[in-house]
């Protein structure tokens, strides 16, 4: 070697090369999926289409991924007291979960549907609230139950009249003021106590009216999501019984109103969405709807909910989908693309499957929602119903569906810079909330036995699509067998409701998917020809049709 040379003036050692993996996806119009313009089309709200895409460009872009991936890394904070020792109850949230509020809340995905009257309005809301999910669901908890509670506030005018046009605003405003003064609200939800869970009638915070209007709520719940939000409607027990209040964080005076935070729940996943544990003592309340009749009241908030949980997962499942198919259409392995090798083809469009009838089950949820709400009894019926096997069986796919796709990426997917962790995390959770398994399951039975009208509007639904595919009509013969109350229903529950879901996703996708979707659905759901795994359809299925749908 020449005295001259140095080690820096030697060639850089390059121990590899990049190739062979997926760009980010990113920089994409995320509404751009046959699946969801076409529902959003046919359950009445063509008229949003221009603006679903328009959100669609933010929801693919790269920088309102990133906020979505701050807002999980950086997690909300806790504050009890400020720097002098005064009780604050407050959370603190990053930047980022400010910046996917302020767009859903602008997009119109909190309560801003009820103030539009236009057919439609709750599809299109739908649609864009599906999109946010796939962005980053954590913080569409507030945002679901803003849009939650204008039906069950209606149950007191005068609450309504006030509250009502700030919960249909479309300005986000955080942080704690006087909610009349503030130019858009956000609502809670608080229910469940430790001993009870889902057996809210066991709650045991007490409401004592104080004779001038109000009254004063004393007692302690257990999971209470995003508690900076403006108001809460709130279960406690009344002496006539269970009843419906509405608290605010702010009294009307400025005044901080008792709303003391235990601690945040350190939860599996959502976690930039804060779960609290607040406690009651002498807090204000006023009475939403009739004294003991808090469930019924408050039951019209819980359906809103679940519809979103529904869109949530059927949302959830096609993010899973879509990152799972742009990784097999760029990885190739054994001398050709993955989405072309025969086993990988499979298993993408059988997830393809699976996320398509969710999706269309979601929308005509959706669609259902929005014309009962003006006024059609046999939707208001068929909701009923619906709802809740719905919820059960697209809520209980999610995981398994997501897992899947996780697979699809393999190591790469395990890895917390793909995505697909935090998806996987979320994955449970709308089965869990607004009722489990079994409490959706058991939800159904009380719709058929209560409300005979839902099975009647149920059973009009699956029969427009009979004749039509004879695996199809062969599961609907034994669904009517198994539509029968005995004894064991109770036992039965959760195979009556699957059964049903599956039976109401074919009647869907027999009538308005392509014949290649239909036709591998009915042979796979509904006559059994699959596994038990995902990537078992028969080869007889139409791979090229299927794929056809996918999202970008």
């Amino acid at each position: 070697m020449s005295s001259t040379t140095t080690a820096h003036s030697r060639p850089t050692a390059v121990t590899h090369e990049v190739t062979n993996q997926a760009p980010p996806l990113t920089g994409h119009d995320a509404a751009a999926d046959p699946v969801l313009l076409e529902g959003v089309s046919r359950e009445g709200a063509s008229w949003h289409l221009d603006d679903l895409h328009r959100f669609g460009r933010y929801v693919g872009s790269a920088e309102a991924q990133a906020r979505a991936d701050q807002a999980n890394r950086h997690e909300p904070e806790l504050r009890t007291h400020d720097r002098y020792g005064n009780r604050v109850d407050e959370v603190e949230f990053h930047p980022a979960y400010h910046s996917l509020m302020h767009a859903s809340v602008e997009a119109g995905l909190a309560g801003a549907a009820w103030a539009d009257e236009r057919p439609g309005a709750h599809v299109a809301r739908a649609a864009g609230f599906m999109l946010a999910t796939m962005l980053e669901p954590g913080h569409l908890c507030p945002v679901s139950m803003t849009y939650a509670v204008v039906p069950a506030l209606r149950h007191s005018p005068d609450l309504a009249k006030v509250y009502e046009p700030l919960l249909t605003s479309r300005v986000y405003e955080p942080g704690l003021r006087t909610p009349a003064e503030k130019p858009g609200l956000l609502a809670g939800m608080g229910m469940t106590e430790k001993q009870g869970g889902s057996d809210v009638r066991a709650n045991t915070t007490t409401a004592t009216e104080r004779g001038d209007g109000t009254w004063r709520l004393r007692g302690h719940k257990w999971f209470t999501s995003a508690p900076m939000n403006d108001l809460f409607l709130v279960l406690a027990q009344a002496p006539g019984g269970l009843s419906c209040f509405l608290v605010p964080r702010v009294l009307p005076d400025g005044s901080r109103n008792t709303f003391r935070i235990q601690r945040l729940k350190d939860k599996l996943g959502n976690r930039s969405n804060a779960s609290s544990e607040p406690e009651f003592d002498d807090t204000v309340a006023w009475l939403v709807g009739t004294e003991g009749k808090g469930v019924r009241t408050i039951i019209d908030m819980v359906t809103m909910t679940r519809l979103d949980c529904v869109l949530g997962s059927a949302a959830g499942t096609r993010a899973a989908l879509a990152e799972a198919a742009h990784h097999a259409r760029h990885r190739s392995a054994f001398g050709a693309r993955l989405i072309d090798q025969p086993l990988m083809r499979n298993v993408i469009a059988d997830l393809a499957l699976e996320s398509e009838a969710a999706t269309t089950l979601a929308l005509r949820l959706a669609g259902a929602a929005d014309r009962a709400r003006r006024g059609d009894d046999q939707e208001r019926a068929f909701l009923r119903l619906a709802t809740a096997v719905g919820k059960y069986w697209v809520c209980k796919r999610q995981p398994a569906a997501v897992a899947e796709a996780l697979e699809c990426l393999g190591g790469n997917g395990y890895d917390e810079a793909s995505g697909m962790p935090r998806l996987y995390r979320e994955a449970p959770l709308n089965s869990i909330w607004e009722g489990s398994g079994n409490v959706t399951a058991l939800d159904m039975l009380r719709a058929l036995t209560r409300e005979p009208d839902s099975l009647e509007a149920f059973r009009a639904e699956i029969e427009t699509a009979t004749g039509a595919d004879h695996r199809f009509d062969a599961a609907w013969r034994e669904l009517r067998d198994e539509l029968v109350l005995t004894e064991d229903a109770p036992l039965r529950a959760r195979r009556v409701a699957e059964r049903a879901a599956l039976v109401l996703q074919g009647s869907l996708l027999v009538r308005h998917a392509p014949p290649a979707v239909a036709d591998a659905f009915c042979a796979s759901r509904l006559a059994g020809d699959r596994g038990q795994a995902f990537g078992t359809l028969s080869p007889g299925t139409d791979f090229a049709g299927v794929l056809e749908r996918l999202p970008v």
